[in-house]
């Protein structure tokens, strides 16, 4: 089934027109080729059918470009479409519409997130020594934030060090979870340089080549009892240039939370594209089953399972949009950041859950992208800082607001 996507009346021309450019290579391009873009990193793939595989993904890309969709989070100097950050929003719910194809867009996780450091706070020579080839596709990174031994909703427990010694930094540090760390011909490293554990001021993000003496990737972490790329590394007296910092010193916890907040916006409506994947396979599968002498759509729960999903999928969708505008108009966004965090991962399971329950046993098969869906649902909890710490935010806020003598106001 093709995703329906049609002008909005609302929106102004050009992101109708982003939409529906992106639609069309996602209908035509991506999704009857699903079981052959990716069938070379399946156990036994052939030779020929990675080289097959290879070839497709490089045609939809060279298309991408064509369209001026490549790399929709950049400007056009540095390799990119040059959206502005509503235009790239509007993209994302509908290339999330096949799981998988924002890398055929040149905007993955976290080679797009370091790209947007680089861009913030690299200098000309970073720019061009990291990011431009990053952009390219000629390298990968990898980020490292997160530590074994370290609260990961508390930044300010990060224990890694970095110390100047002459023209250098020292690093010395236990990460884990460190993303895309296989493939990484580079990593962005949070470190501590200076100050103590309630000190958000003294963090800065630096870059190592991965390999430099002294990094050590111990495996990667299974995650959902499957191998992958998040790695555990150990930084072990690993010396960069002091020309490898990102932006002053101190400025990385700014840097982070920059990342974040478009990040958990994107984020979002990648999980409503993939919603609305989902709800067009449990209503395609409930108006062709035929069950207890009947079709599927006719069952009240069935009904129900659809009203709830739609529902959803509306909330989440009208919720990150209200935040994405606010973000765009220069409005303070955090409480919006926040509820959508919360809100639309848990919509996300739920209109999963209910697609695969309408599948059976075919819903948590490798057939569908339904059980893929419903793992990356559960893992959004806590990916960005889990829910807990969003909700301790929202009533520090609301509560900040009423102390101050107002009321909250829902209208802006």
């Amino acid at each position: 089934m093709h995703m329906n996507v049609k002008p909005i009346g609302a929106l102004n021309p050009r992101i109708n027109e982003i939409r529906a450019l992106t639609a069309q290579i996602v209908n035509r391009d991506i999704m009857p080729n699903e079981g052959k873009l990716w069938a070379g990193w399946r156990d036994g793939a052939t030779e020929e059918e990675r080289r097959s595989a290879r070839e497709m993904r490089e045609s939809i890309k060279n298309k991408v470009k064509q369209a001026g969709l490549w790399a929709p989070h950049l400007p056009p100097e540095y390799g990119g479409a040059g959206l502005g950050f509503l235009e790239h929003a509007y993209m994302n719910e509908v290339l999330a519409y096949s799981m998988g194809a924002a890398a055929l867009f040149g905007v993955v996780a976290p080679n797009s997130g370091n790209q947007q450091i680089l861009l913030k706070y690299g200098t000309e020579e970073q720019k061009r020594k990291w990011l431009v080839p990053l952009t390219e596709g000629k390298m990968e990174s990898g980020f490292s934030m997160t530590e074994p031994d370290s609260a990961g909703s508390d930044p300010r427990s990060i224990k890694t060090t970095a110390i100047r010694d002459g023209d250098q930094w020292v690093i010395n540090g236990h990460k884990w979870f460190t993303s895309n760390g296989f493939r990484a011909d580079f990593l962005i490293v949070m470190c501590r340089t200076g100050g103590k554990g309630d000190d958000n001021g003294r963090m800065t993000q630096i870059i190592v080549p991965k390999e430099t003496p002294g990094v050590r990737i111990v495996r990667g972490v299974e995650i959902w009892g499957r191998p992958s790329d998040h790695c555990e590394i150990v930084y072990d007296d690993v010396h960069v240039p002091l020309a490898n910092q990102l932006g002053q010193a101190g400025s990385g916890h700014q840097a982070a939370q920059d990342r974040l907040g478009a990040g958990r916006v994107y984020h979002c409506m990648n999980s409503i594209g993939q919603m609305w994947r989902a709800f067009d396979l449990m209503v395609e599968r409930a108006t062709m089953r035929e069950v207890h002498g009947g079709k599927l759509e006719t069952k009240q729960f069935i009904q129900g399972f659809i009203a709830d999903s739609y529902i959803d999928i509306q909330a989440a969708r009208l919720m990150t949009i209200h935040c994405a505008e606010r973000m765009d108009s220069g409005a303070d966004p955090r409480t919006d950041i926040s509820a959508i965090k919360i809100f639309v991962p848990s919509a996300y399971t739920r209109v999963v859950d209910r697609a695969i329950q309408v599948w059976g046993a075919a819903g948590v098969s490798g057939d569908l992208p339904l059980a893929a869906m419903y793992q990356g649902a559960r893992t959004l909890r806590l990916a960005d800082g889990p829910d807990e710490v969003h909700r301790i935010l929202i009533a520090k806020n609301v509560l900040g607001r009423y102390h101050a003598g107002e009321s909250w106001d829902f209208g802006n």
